[in-house]
């Protein structure tokens, strides 16, 4: 039976047969497993001489609420072969509690370039701000290291281009932290809207988080133990605000993006993924947001709407409102994927086995196994430094689109560049706080 054949009258006759599915089907499962094993570390001990030395530069803290770095890593140390040797922070409480957490045996450091300099480091995990990203990886690889850095991988466009660059001189495995491409339900999801189950795609939403209020916050004095200026790295110099830090970082424009950055590497880089388009994008642009911008304080959009313009006449919704997810409407029907749960218009959508000529997509089922196990065979992981830096291309042009007050934007992929428009173009990249440069 062939989804794609069903007329728009059967589709609206067979939607009240809505299945909703908390796993994917047990076929499906199957068939994952088997395909993810290739792509993911051995379950069994391996040999002392092919044992993984990794660093996590950006732990987090407890107090902070954000430890994404520390995560990986434990994630990262329980693959068979891998041991945890440092940390650095430039918070030293942290700094010193993820050491704890990893050990025994791991050294702190305050400044990742003295890390760096060590020739046993094999990989580093990045978990610092996402202003930190693009600086940290570029040396990173450039000394040697293969990479794990958190979503979203860069703070502006241009950025991107550095880190790809880099990536294919140096040859150095990089794995993006976008772990939903791990997630059998989002590659089900992918593949069946690859494969023309919901018929020619006519538009997509991208459903994400709302961005949070808050300000104007008083300055403070900086901890002891707290590196503010080394925490600013190449952002603009400012007071020291508790509120730009750790776990609300990211409601600031000149450390990261807000929720269509965050929650927006998750959902557009599926959206990329199922449209085929890791290696391209949008090609326009506009949104309305309501940017919250008090001196001292969040700026970042609170409620949005973002409304790209792809290929073949899809539309791409990236919204604060509905079911936190992505949802796939096509002519002959639609699939919603989250994190809990993937449903579709027709039972058959999700259910039909495909077939041998059915397009199959990178299949993995640990996200940090796939890295580990890419850093031993050489071959790319699952979201690439260019697959990351294409995400979060998306992401970025929404923001500037509001930025410049919603009206429409053409972009180039190829050229990545907006066309005949000099104000836009400005925004795709920004300066460094010297000694720091891109």
């Amino acid at each position: 039976m062939k989804i794609n054949e069903l007329s728009r009258r059967n589709f609206l006759v067979k939607s009240a047969s809505a299945v909703s599915l908390a796993s994917v089907p047990a076929w499906y499962a199957r068939e994952a497993e088997a395909a993810a094993a290739e792509n993911s570390s051995p379950k069994k001990d391996v040999k002392p001489n092919d044992r993984i030395n990794v660093a996590c530069i950006g732990p987090g803290g407890s107090k902070g609420g954000y430890r994404q770095g520390l995560g990986d890593t434990k994630r990262i140390k329980g693959e068979p072969g891998v041991q945890v040797v440092a940390v650095c922070d430039v918070d030293k409480q942290h700094a010193q509690e993820a050491a704890q957490q990893l050990g025994p045996g791991v050294d702190t450091y305050g400044d990742f370039r003295e890390l760096l300099e060590r020739k046993d480091i094999d990989a580093v995990v990045i978990g610092t701000p996402d202003h930190w990203h693009t600086a940290i990886a570029i040396a990173a690889m450039k000394s040697g290291k293969d990479v794990y850095c958190e979503k979203p991988l860069t703070l502006f466009i241009d950025e991107g281009k550095h880190i790809r660059d880099t990536q294919k001189k140096t040859k150095r495995v990089f794995q993006v932290g976008s772990q939903q491409r791990s997630d059998q339900r989002f590659r089900l999801a992918c593949e069946a809207v690859r494969n023309g189950r919901i018929g020619k795609v006519k538009r997509v939403e991208a459903r994400l988080p709302n961005g949070t209020k808050g300000g104007p916050f008083p300055n403070a004095p900086v901890p002891a133990d707290f590196n503010w200026d080394m925490w600013l790295g190449p952002a603009f110099w400012t007071e020291y605000i508790p509120q730009r830090t750790h776990g609300t970082f990211r409601h600031w424009f000149e450390y990261s993006g807000g929720m269509m950055t965050d929650w927006g590497a998750h959902h557009l880089d599926i959206t990329q993924w199922a449209l085929g388009m890791d290696d391209a994008g949008p090609i326009a642009v506009e949104g309305i947001g309501s940017l919250f911008a008090n001196p001292n304080g969040y700026n970042v959009p609170v409620d949005f709407t973002v409304t790209y313009a792809y290929p073949n006449d899809i539309t791409v919704v990236a919204m604060h409102e509905g079911e936190n997810g992505v949802r796939f409407e096509g002519e002959n029907g639609w699939i919603f994927v989250s994190r809990s749960t993937i449903s579709a218009s027709d039972e058959r959508i999700l259910k039909d086995p495909f077939s041998g000529n059915d397009v199959r997509l990178y299949a993995s089922d640990n996200h940090h196994g796939n890295f580990i196990q890419c850093v031993r065979s050489r071959k790319d992981t699952i979201c690439t430094a260019e697959i990351g830096h294409r995400s979060a291309t998306v992401c970025h042009l929404g923001n500037i689109a509001m930025r410049l007050g919603g009206r429409k934007l053409e972009w180039d992929p190829k050229e990545e560049q907006f066309v005949k428009d000099d104000e836009a173009n400005k925004m795709v990249s920004r300066p460094y706080r010297k000694p720091w440069k891109l």
